[in-house]
């Protein structure tokens, strides 16, 4: 695709705000704004696309709720990686049948990962008879236009057309917390792992300009933010499609650059698109978190292969040894799938060896879960899943057993902390996040929420750390 048609153009821009006025008119007809909730699943991409579909409903006028008994319109914002959280959306979409009985001129829409797969909306279409309208990624730019159908034309709208995708700046955002942000600075996927449903749901790998980034990231850390992820399905490619001399690591640096006392984080990371220049660039800027997401997937070579991951083992290792030697206080973290089809026990454990030669910080650990579509869900798999979890469970002994011992060793020191919020443990009121992005539970002021502190640790688990606020 030329870069002229990745971008939704100013008079597309506009035409949806008109339509944001024509559905607003609509609700201004009502006793009462109308209430819209919208329920996000899956990943952080997911929660800035949530936070777009926010800003677009208020500024048709609805006012936000997270009661979905009391709203007016409520947008299920869903996620495909899994197979589980395609059944708890069916689910909820169940238990909905139940709030549209009561509130019959309830809007009901299915958007986000799940909605884009044809098999799904023909699902909906034939079975979740009280849903109104489904859209995918590629369409939720529309979202007034398309809701503003359903308002005049009383017939359920699906609009999931199979497109690249493109970018559509300066729509309304809604932010929730005031302390971390979301930052997209791309859109899409083009490696197409085996097993991977998002480069067929979120379209061609399609970057955004790197001065409306910078502009994006100075106004928020102007305002107040303490933290900025950084999102795209591969941050590492980004750049490729923009025909400029310009990459990730350059980005990284133009962001490092603008004063404040914030973190600057991102992720998702491919390793066959990682580079020394990124990792210099983070040892070198001071806002950038020395935490690093890299998913390997698999510590065996044949394997990898299979799941379509351009690198080896060996590659791998040596990455992450690099990262390490200009970053020696990295905090890393990985992901790993067991009883990928044709996957042997031998090479299952070959990914439990190589998590003991990583020593990763934490692990992000999955069963295989086929994904209708993908190449991978019709490979023989001959292995039951009894076995596999067998699998997997040598392979959470051995990570959990680091996990802790990882923790352990911050016992009676102090660290530096963003308290981004209120914890469910009354003993230990704050939930903080170290720069490596370790959970601490902390006793403390509620006074903090939204600022860094100091914590001194005074006991640790596998998952967290606890302490207590010190004073700065």
């Amino acid at each position: 695709m030329e870069r002229k048609e990745v971008l939704v153009s100013a008079e597309e821009l506009a035409r949806q705000k008109e339509f944001m006025h024509k559905v607003r008119a609509i609700h201004a007809t009502r006793t009462r704004a109308p209430l819209a909730l919208v329920d996000t699943f899956g990943c952080q991409q997911n929660v800035a696309d949530g936070e777009m579909l926010m800003g677009m409903l208020r500024e048709m006028g609805c006012e936000l709720t997270t009661d979905e008994n009391q709203a007016d319109i409520i947008l299920l914002n869903t996620c495909a990686i899994r197979e589980h959280a395609e059944k708890r959306v069916y689910g909820h979409l169940g238990q909905l049948t139940h709030t549209k009985a009561a509130n019959p001129d309830q809007i009901i829409c299915l958007c986000g990962c799940m909605a884009q797969q044809k098999r799904v909306a023909d699902k909906v279409k034939e079975s979740y008879r009280h849903v109104d309208l489904v859209l995918g990624p590629q369409a939720e730019w529309r979202l007034p236009e398309l809701l503003y159908e359903v308002y005049t034309k009383r017939n359920r709208v699906f609009s999931i057309a199979d497109e690249h995708g493109r970018i559509a700046e300066g729509l309304p955002v809604v932010r929730e917390g005031g302390v971390r942000a979301w930052v997209s600075i791309m859109y899409g996927c083009n490696n197409f792992c085996s097993y991977c449903i998002v480069p067929y749901v979120r379209g061609r790998e399609r970057s955004r300009d790197p001065e409306k980034i910078i502009a994006e990231c100075r106004e928020l850390i102007e305002a107040g933010y303490r933290e900025i992820t950084l999102l795209g399905q591969n941050v590492n490619s980004y750049g490729n499609d923009l025909d400029i001399d310009y990459d990730f690591a350059d980005l990284l640096s133009a962001i490092d650059a603008i004063p404040g006392d914030y973190w600057l984080r991102f992720m998702s990371s491919q390793p066959k698109d990682a580079t020394h220049k990124l990792f210099d660039t983070m040892a070198r800027c001071a806002h950038v978190a020395k935490n690093l997401h890299l998913p390997v997937q698999s510590g065996n070579d044949r394997v990898l292969r299979a799941m379509h991951r351009p690198y080896t083992r060996a590659g791998y290792l040596a990455l992450i040894d690099y990262a390490r030697s200009v970053m020696p206080e990295l905090v890393l973290t990985s992901d790993v799938i067991i009883g990928f089809p044709g996957e042997t026990e031998d090479e299952a454990m070959d990914t439990v060896s190589l998590v003991r030669e990583a020593k990763f910080d934490a692990l992000f650990t999955f069963i295989f879960s086929p994904r209708p579509g993908t190449p991978a869900a019709s490979m023989p798999d001959p292995v039951s899943r009894e076995e596999k979890q067998r699998w997997f469970d040598r392979l959470l002994d051995v990570q959990n057993a680091y996990s802790a011992q990882k923790h352990a060793a911050y016992v009676g020191r102090t660290v530096r902390v963003l308290v981004d919020g209120e914890s469910d443990d009354p003993a230990y009121p704050l939930s903080c996040r170290t720069e490596g992005n370790r959970l601490v539970r902390a006793k403390g002021g509620k006074s903090r929420i939204g600022s860094f502190a100091t914590v001194r640790i005074t006991d640790s688990n596998t998952w967290a750390l606890y302490g207590e606020t010190t004073e700065d």
